[in-house]
């Protein structure tokens, strides 16, 4: 009896003891959680320059904080009494440890957010970790100090954390209190969820929202849903409206179709006498929004600026995805994605075609140069199975050429101008046969570490002066941005050099260049969801007699077919009877309109956006599209209905074939 009785007047003080240590270190986090969103709205006032005040977010800001604490709170407090069970002692240290390691996350995924501009997702677990850790690397934030900071950071949060505990006692009335509206609160915004009648800003969305719910909401996501596979699919033309007509011919190959692609190249170029040499030059992170005529941050590209009068232009060109690991698939084939892009099928690729391995059965020899790695995002596999006889990257230049500056160490590689001279040396080779060249840069990518620095603050002040003509109020906005935008001027410069030193050589006068972004840089706010994938894309050859700008909206998708199509026309190359491009064709038009149809992937997993014509959908919003790539969100749900169909469908198919690998048969 007096044992039952000692334990019936320990329970009590057990429970008191439970509850007391867990809210005196949830009232130190809430604090901590807080003061960070202090801190994060501060750095982006202070370091960036967006249309936007700290009072048109603070209020969102706080009830996303809100909800992401009583959703972790309720979470962590149920974990807290069950250990509690087991030991007080127990209890205490594991809900201590994980208030550590949520203050830390928050504090890093604040810091990713301020450097990209972008909340980390979903795509954190599309990378392999040799990839994650040279990305880190790269930033330059990888160091002694933020090391040093986080572990000194890791170890102030537990001794708060335990002086909060031993110095704050709490009344069983108030924990009781405290948890019950911790419950209240949670269903109240599980049920009645708060969002800003003005969620179609990303922007203002972007920064509003608690980095670390969002993290969480995108990784439930990612596990729970991303193996469910749907193979029920439709072989049906989308519109009759588009260029191109495509009969699809085999049910278990749902890309595969036969068609006509139309030349459209040909009127605006003098009749080829032999296979003409192709030079892609891909410069990383060029976007419309600071390039070419009608730029709205205005031109950083005075060469390509100058060039466009020679050539043939797309004013409303966009890329497949928001990142790099498109490029290559989307310029060289139109593919399907897969899950994470489609090179990262890398390891068992489904049988296919691309422009140069059709060109290589034509007599075609071609090569690929960049500056860095170029195993990074699979490249290398991707470009040796298409067949490219060349790979020169990081490891083939010779002692003369001089790497970009480091960044604590480390560095992508070679510059824009080194890559390009050391490409000239060698290519195009004298062997006889028609060429395909493919220039990747890499200087305007973060940390954006501009070679000659000096020569570069000098030009871009005379830039924003004598080429923008900014007032001085729009100077200081710029200069937020001078390392990203010196990187773009310096990328202008090297293809300059490049095409002044090519049109010496006695190729020149039978070379076609394409010239692209593979997206839009991140970092400067963006104007639409759309933005992101805005980029030049220039048709440039002495073969061209009729200079134009086109408003007609064309992708990364439309090259392919485009060039095979005018090719075909101009020197008889063969084609393959059935493709499986995604694409149409190039669009010609003078005035905007749009007659193409597909997926955007924003980053790797995360396919959120479809195009049909002048509509396009996004997180379940549809917009209309006009001129410039400006969009404005309506309401027709007969036209979202009819899109996001086609979405689904197209998922359906993209799903199929990355499980039987099913996308061109094997002659």
């Amino acid at each position: 009896m007096a044992q039952k009785a000692e334990i019936r007047s320990n329970l009590p003080a057990k429970i008191q003891t439970t509850l007391s240590n867990f809210w005196s270190m949830s009232l130190i986090f809430s604090t901590l959680l807080f003061l960070l969103r202090a801190i994060e709205l501060s750095l982006i006032f202070k370091t960036r320059v967006i249309p936007l005040s700290i009072k048109e977010v603070i209020g969102y800001s706080l009830l996303e904080d809100l909800s992401w604490l009583f959703y972790f709170l309720g979470l962590l407090f149920i974990l807290h009494v069950v250990n509690s069970l087991l030991s007080v002692k127990f209890a205490k240290w594991f809900t201590q440890t994980w208030l550590v390691i949520a203050i830390f996350l928050q504090s890093a995924l604040i810091f990713y957010f301020n450097k990209t501009f972008v909340p980390l997702g979903k795509d954190l677990f599309a990378y392999n970790v040799d990839d994650i850790i040279l990305t880190v690397r790269s930033s330059g934030q990888f160091n002694i100090l933020t090391v040093g900071s986080g572990i000194l950071l890791s170890a102030a949060m537990f001794y708060i954390l335990a002086m909060a505990n031993k110095y704050i006692k709490i009344s069983s009335k108030v924990t009781v209190a405290l948890t019950i509206a911790t419950y209240c609160f949670l269903i109240f915004f599980y049920f009645l969820p708060i969002t800003d009648s003005n969620k179609l800003d990303e922007t203002k969305t972007n920064i509003q929202m608690n980095k670390s719910k969002y993290l969480s909401e995108e990784a439930f996501d990612y596990f729970m849903f991303t193996k469910e596979y749907y193979f029920d699919f439709y072989l049906r033309t989308l519109n009759e409206a588009f260029f191109v007509k495509k009969e699809y011919t085999d049910p278990t190959y749902p890309f595969l179709h036969k068609a006509e692609y139309p030349d459209v190249l040909s009127p605006y170029f003098d009749s080829l006498s032999a296979a003409p040499d192709i030079v892609f030059i891909l410069v990383e992170s060029i976007g419309k929004a600071y390039s070419g005529k009608d730029a709205y941050l205005g031109s950083f590209t005075p060469f390509l600026d100058s060039l466009e009068a020679h050539s043939l232009v797309w004013t409303n060109a966009i890329s497949s995805t928001g990142r790099t690991f498109g490029v290559l698939p989307g310029l060289m084939a139109g593919l399907p994605f897969g899950e994470r892009g489609f090179q990262e099928l890398y390891q068992d690729f489904p049988n296919h075609e691309t422009f140069l391995s059709v060109l290589k059965k034509n007599g075609y020899e071609s090569s690929f140069f960049i500056g860095s790695d170029v195993s990074f995002d699979n490249q290398k596999e991707f470009l040796e199975n298409a067949g490219v006889t060349q790979l020169i990257d990081i490891d083939d230049f010779a002692p003369q050429y001089q790497k970009m500056p480091p960044a604590n160490g480390f560095t992508w590689g070679y510059g824009d101008k080194e890559i390009f001279s050391n490409g000239l040396a060698i290519f195009p080779r004298n062997i006889g046969k028609p060429q395909v060249g493919i220039f990747q840069t890499i200087t305007s990518h973060d940390p954006y570490l501009v070679p000659e620095r000096d020569f570069y603050s000098k030009k871009f002040e005379d830039h924003l002066e004598n080429y923008l003509n900014l007032s001085d109020a729009k100077k200081t906005e710029y200069r937020e941005y001078q390392d990203i935008y010196m990187t773009i001027l310096y990328a202008d410069d090297a293809i300059k050099d490049f095409i002044t030193a090519y049109s010496k050589k006695p190729e020149f006068a039978n070379t076609i260049f394409v010239i692209t972004g593979d997206h839009r840089l991140p970092e400067v706010p963006m104007a639409s969801r759309l933005d992101r994938f805005h980029v030049p894309l220039i048709i440039y050859s002495p073969l061209i007699n009729r200079p134009a700008y086109m408003k007609g909206m064309s992708s990364h998708f439309e090259v392919t077919p485009s060039l095979l199509a005018f090719l075909q026309a101009q020197v008889g190359i063969q084609l393959p009877e059935q493709t499986i491009w995604m694409g149409q064709v190039l669009d010609t038009a003078k005035v905007f309109q749009s007659n193409i149809a597909m997926p955007l992937m924003r980053n790797k997993n995360q396919l959120m956006e479809y195009i049909n014509g002048e509509y396009f959908i996004s997180d379940d919003q549809l917009y209309i599209i006009t001129d410039g790539l400006n969009i404005d969100p309506i309401e027709d749900q007969n036209i979202k209905n009819k899109l996001t169909g086609e979405f689904e469908d197209y998922k359906n198919k993209n799903n199929y074939t990355l499980q039987t690998r099913k996308l061109l048969p094997i002659e």
